[in-house]
């Protein structure tokens, strides 16, 4: 039967109709209220839905409202909103620290006490199912001409092998022109390190024992108790600390490194922590040795967590003092050293080995680590990947490896310039890695240049794409509000439903449980085409239906009863009342995205069995194709439709 439309809906189409003509005669105001108009009654169709999909907004509660920095899925099936300081000084001035936990089923928000600034911090899935979040911000940036006193690196020295120090913040440094500077930070200085050795003289005689001593260093920022260029220097000079007497004050002092007014960058924390899903709490864990801020965490083939990248404490771009996480100890070692920007995406790949498609955020020179290539974390060899086009152009692009994880390829779609760039590329671009000598091959343009792309890997083997701005951070009114679904088996685009809400800078989204994409967060640098009026953190949510879910969403496959665990042919068996219905079973990891980066995501093509009333599906046992940790079990029939999720853990 063809849809009728009501009463109502007719009198909207024949006031619209009316408008129309009376555009043509008067105000083009009228024409775009009369064009809006009909554009909502043409979205709201079910056949326009069951074609291109639906948005949905989110009703959050003002107590609830923060800025979304990060995003994090959780096999409770809740989602960790993390803003931290949410990028306002003024909450980091006053310690106000916020984290959101948002349950989609229920529709409701929990307030979570944040015990540190985990703004631009780095997250990664457990296997354990607790979320690992470690580094974040220690201090704002000062921007040129806004800095009033000098600052700068002082390098610490201790000469004492059987004592550490530890400073703490407010510690004053004094030159010996008597010019001071206090410490922002609290710093460690290790023991001296003692080494003996023997020596012989020329008969051959063992001479006694000789011990050296090597002074331990530690850096710390300082700043200049004046305002004013008195207190600038980039002479190093030995410097007293101020306090310390005795052998402490002989052994401890400060070297300085350049201390000038020019523009100081974020700095990052050592602090690591485990949210733990249950309790839903923080938990204090060893801090890394190196202060972060923009590191990625990704997860390893063995449950290990390796930290990358970031700002140190005195805001310099790590140099690649990468470290380990080991959560079944709680501490960090160090780890292959190598150096990437900011927030490099690193995705695992067969044989342990990482890839690194060029995609990153943030800082780090336009000449120093932007190629891509694979990174063997075992002999630390980088095998640089050729073919990408416009390679000046991968700040701020979106990448993932596509689905299913068996085929190991990875996709990079859009960018643009290094830093505030103007840049912006419409390129996407495919490499495989099963390739004996894998490069990049282009795929589709994106509809126009884009920056701050989200990209969700969808249950159906699709790829999700959405939101982004043509300029940096959404610069002249540069969002762009459409989405589009990519067909890796096609290798081509078609386009979904428009979403409503901008999106650029400090945004996310991610795959919900229900098979529903939700989308947080936005930051941009103005909120006109002029660019006079100051932008505002976008703080309102919202959803995408996709097409499969209106088509055929009442009568979507359904997975009943079965086990939280695999059995130990790495197994398990799910009742369901139409086996037969069932054409695909997939694993998919639950995403932690921050700045267009999501190394976690990943979707596992899984062997299917069908029986009378239950399928049961087999789950590789590799785990660099598979990482340990919770993961949620989706199956869909003949036309691409998800069944909900059903939540399964991989020891």
């Amino acid at each position: 039967m063809a849809y009728q439309p009501s009463k109502k809906t007719k009198k909207t189409v024949l006031g619209i109709g009316g408008i129309a003509i009376l555009a043509g005669l008067n105000a083009p105001a009228v024409m775009g209220f009369a064009g809006e108009q009909y554009h909502e009654y043409k979205i709201a169709q079910p056949g326009y839905m069951a074609k291109y999909g639906s948005w949905s907004s989110v009703d959050i509660p003002r107590k609830y409202r923060t800025n979304a920095i990060h995003a994090a899925l959780l096999h409770t099936g809740k989602v960790l909103i993390v803003a931290g300081s949410g990028n306002e000084q003024k909450k980091f001035d006053k310690g106000s620290f916020d984290t959101v936990l948002w349950d989609p089923r229920a529709d409701t928000f929990k307030k979570i006490p944040t015990p540190d600034d985990f703004f631009c911090s780095g997250h990664a899935q457990l296997p354990s199912g607790r979320m690992l979040v470690a580094g974040g911000t220690a201090r704002y940036e000062l921007l040129d001409g806004e800095v009033k006193r000098a600052g700068g690196g002082m390098r610490v020295k201790n000469e004492n092998p059987d004592k550490a120090m530890v400073l703490k913040k407010g510690t004053r440094f004094r030159s010996p022109a008597g010019v001071e500077y206090v410490s922002r930070f609290d710093v460690k200085i290790p023991k001296a390190k003692r080494t003996q050795s023997i020596t012989y003289n020329r008969r051959g005689v063992m001479q006694p024992w000789k011990t050296k001593v090597t002074a331990s260093e530690a850096r710390v920022f300082v700043e200049a108790t004046e305002d004013g260029p008195l207190s600038v220097t980039d002479k190093q000079a030995q410097y007293e600390i101020v306090g310390l007497k005795g052998k402490d004050a002989d052994n401890t002092y400060g070297l300085s490194e350049k201390i000038t007014l020019d523009k100081q960058d974020f700095q990052g924390i050592r602090a690591a922590y485990e949210f733990d899903p249950v309790a839903e709490k923080y938990i204090p864990v060893d801090p890394m040795e190196k202060a972060r801020w923009y590191p990625t965490l990704v997860g390893l083939d063995d449950g290990r967590v390796l930290a990358v990248s970031g700002l140190d404490d005195v805001g310099m771009i790590d140099p690649g003092d990468n470290e380990i996480y080991d959560p079944s100890t709680k501490k960090w070692t160090p780890g292959p050293k190598r150096y990437f920007p900011t927030y490099p995406a690193l995705f695992l790949t067969r044989g342990g080995k990482l890839f690194y498609p060029a995609s990153n955020a943030g800082y780090g020179p336009a000449d120093q680590g932007r190629e891509a290539g694979l990174w063997d974390l075992k002999t630390n060899k980088f095998e640089k990947v050729p073919g990408l086009r416009d390679a000046d152009e991968t700040e701020t692009s979106a990448s993932l490896l596509l689905p299913p994880a068996q085929d190991q390829k990875v996709m990079i779609l859009g960018g643009g310039g290094v830093g505030e760039s103007k840049k912006a590329t419409p390129r996407t671009a495919v490499v495989d890695l099963k390739k004996d000598n894998p490069t990049f091959e282009d795929g589709p343009n994106l509809p126009q240049g884009t920056r701050y792309l989200n990209s969700v890997i969808m249950p159906d083997d699709s790829v999700f794409t959405t939101n982004g701005s043509a300029d940096y951070r959404g610069r002249s009114a540069s969002n762009i509000l459409k989405a589009q679904f990519y067909d890796p088996g096609s290798n081509a685009f078609h386009s979904a439903a428009s979403p409503r809400v901008g999106r650029n800078y400090h945004s996310e989204a991610l795959l919900l449980p229900d098979g529903r994409v939700a989308t947080f967060g936005s930051d941009p640098l103005f909120d006109d085409q002029q660019n006079t009026k100051l932008g505002h953190f976008e703080q309102r949510m919202e959803i995408f239906t996709p097409p499969a879910l209106h088509k055929n969403g009442k009568n979507r496959p359904v997975l009943g009863s079965g086990p939280q665990e695999l059995d130990a042919h790495h197994r398990a068996t799910f009742a369901t009342e139409h086996p037969e219905r069932v054409v695909k079973a997939r694993l998919m990891r639950p995403s932690a995205v921050t700045h267009t980066t999501d190394v976690e995501q990943r979707s596992i093509e899984l062997g299917l069995t069908k029986a009378g009333n239950s399928v049961t599906v087999d789950v590789p046992t590799d785990g660099a194709l598979v990482p340990p940790g919770w993961y949620m079990l989706f199956v869909t029939d003949g036309q691409g439709t998800p069944s909900e999720a059903k939540w399964i853990q991989v020891k």
